[in-house]
């Protein structure tokens, strides 16, 4: 009997233990951002989207309508036939009947793109809708509404008119914030040429020839000058460094309370993906995107080729960073709403702007001499997830040495943190349940000898 006492408090007090252990890796993993896959990081790891993006590519813009990622994290692939959506099944993707194709839905937006701009307008292709999406703000008046109804009747039923809050504009100030002496946008990402540091952010925030300061005031330091700018058409410019000293070749963003993530490298996003942006007005904030080589009609000019996101933003949050899993996505361009209501936020792709202007992120792991430039690392080919650019100041430590803050690898998850702070809660009453039970035992042996001796 007592055997048997022993063992079921052995077997109590492993299990205790074990959902300790267990707890805590469930907590690590939800501050690491994300799980093992066999050695690789998740940067590495081949993601599902990439087969929805082959299939599209190579079963034509007549036969397919676009490709997401669906709620239950699998790629979804939108089809005109039944004999195409077998194919993709066989590949391991979801399928879905649409009547429109991608040859369809091209052409409508030629039709919109032809017509007179309207000021206050956006358009969108839905993959999952299988629609064209007009947006028209609260500045459009009823005749430029019924002008850009006329064009959309032209281009057909592939197009569906929408009247949303707020105002289209761009997003000038800023992330972690610069200042121009008139304004202020924030940093985007650091970059490289190899030889040079720059930052890179949206085109709006000023012409070439721009200088940039630090400080809460500004004016406090010239940070750099802005040396290249496409803006509008796209929106992304180049501020170069004036100091090579002022950049210790860290690249991270900061997403507050003293963590910053660092950036690995730069990817395309996926419509339907979770992604982050880093604001100074509204902090870190997360979303889906819903679409990209979006047109958006700003005052200041029309901009094409944009992610379109559900990721709320306001003034001030211009140019910052929008990232997943280390990765850079994009710049801040403009949108509509706030984040108290909501509304949509539009960004510059990362890979076109590189692209455009001969420059690569620099690699937040790499350990970089404050003399000399990080090397620039070669972008993943594996869609998107936390990482950014913080200025030299507020960028991440490297390992191994830097700027001493905390540094994290990703974001947190809560829906990852709290079942395993739960289970460390429930072990910890556990362990605390038998040390109580065994702490009575040995009350009780005691008694039993004392009273074995003095009572007979």
């Amino acid at each position: 009997m007592k055997h048997g006492r022993r063992t079921l408090r052995r077997a109590i007090r492993l299990a205790a233990v074990g959902g300790l252990l267990c707890g805590g890796l469930m907590v690590s993993h939800a501050v690491a951002g994300g799980t093992s896959t066999g050695g690789r990081t998740a940067a590495d790891a081949a993601p599902p989207a990439g087969v929805a993006a082959d299939l599209v590519a190579r079963l034509g813009t007549s036969r397919t309508a676009g490709s997401w990622i669906g709620a239950d994290g699998r790629p979804v692939v939108a089809v005109t036939d039944d004999a195409t959506a077998a194919e993709v099944r066989r590949a391991g993707a979801r399928a879905e009947v649409k009547r429109y194709s991608m040859e369809d839905l091209g052409t409508a937006t030629e039709t919109l793109e032809r017509a007179p701009r309207v000021p206050g307008t956006a358009w969108v292709v839905d993959y999952a809708s299988n629609q064209v999406k007009v947006y028209a703000d609260r500045t459009v008046s009823a005749t430029d509404w019924s002008r850009m109804s006329d064009v959309a009747h032209r281009a057909g039923d592939v197009v569906r008119m929408q009247r949303t809050q707020g105002e289209f504009t761009t997003r000038i100030d800023g992330a972690v914030p610069i200042f121009n002496g008139t304004g202020r946008c924030s940093v985007g990402f650091n970059v490289t040429d190899g030889r040079d540091n720059f930052i890179l952010t949206a085109g709006h925030c000023g012409p070439e020839g721009t200088r940039w300061f630090s400080g809460d005031q500004g004016l406090d330091g010239q940070i750099g000058t802005t040396v290249a700018r496409s803006f509008p058409g796209k929106d992304f410019s180049l501020v170069r460094y004036d100091d090579r000293d002022a950049f210790d070749g860290t690249n991270a963003v900061d997403i507050g309370q003293g963590r910053s993530v660092p950036v690995v490298g730069a990817a395309d996003p996926v419509v339907g993906q979770e992604v982050f942006r880093s604001g100074s007005t509204t902090g870190l904030r997360s979303g889906r995107v819903t679409a990209l080589n979006a047109t958006v009609n700003y005052r200041e000019g029309t901009v094409t080729g944009l992610i379109a996101t559900t990721v709320c933003a306001e003034p001030g949050d211009s140019g910052g960073p929008l990232l997943a899993e280390g990765l850079a996505l994009g710049v801040t361009s403009g949108g509509n709403g706030d984040c108290t209501e909501g509304g949509m936020t539009f960004f510059q792709p990362v890979t076109s702007a590189l692209t455009a202007l001969g420059v690569r992120v620099i690699d937040g792991r790499l350990a970089a001499d404050r003399s000399t430039v990080a090397a620039p690392s070669t972008p993943p080919s594996a869609p998107p997830s936390p990482g950014g650019a913080a200025p030299p100041a507020q960028a991440a430590a490297p390992p191994g040495g830097g700027t001493g803050q905390r540094t994290v690898t990703g974001i947190v998850s809560a829906r990852e943190l709290i079942p395993g702070l739960g289970v460390i809660g429930v072990s910890l009453l556990a362990l605390l349940g038998v040390g109580r039970l065994l702490a009575e035992r040995a009350d009780r042996d005691h008694l039993r000898a004392h009273y074995s001796q003095h009572w007979g």
